[in-house]
């Protein structure tokens, strides 16, 4: 875990939470983020215990079959998030295709 000095306390939780989200749905948040707005045939699964429909977590995939998944929070705004987190993939990119 990787947490700048500045970002809140609920950061950690909600990383971790934007990474379980992604992983239980095999779905980016930002994908769930809309797929789950109120009206929605599946709106009521935002309130399921530790869900976060905020962007930032996406799956991580490796041969085909999701592995984990990543999550960052303390951006200002789920976007940017999305952009840290597509750079932590492409980080370790290298060791995920094995």
């Amino acid at each position: 875990m990787l947490r700048d000095r500045f970002a809140g306390p609920h950061t950690v939780d909600t990383a971790i939470n934007k990474a379980y989200t992604a992983v239980t749905f095999k779905l980016d948040t930002t994908s769930f983020t809309r797929s789950t707005q109120g009206g929605e045939p599946a709106s009521g699964v935002r309130h399921l215990p530790r869900i976060v429909a905020i962007g930032g977590g996406i799956p991580i995939e490796s041969a085909g079959s999701i592995v984990g998944a990543i999550g960052v929070s303390g951006a200002p705004g789920g976007d940017a998030d999305d952009v840290c987190a597509k750079a932590g993939i492409a980080a370790i990119r290298d060791e995920l295709d094995f």
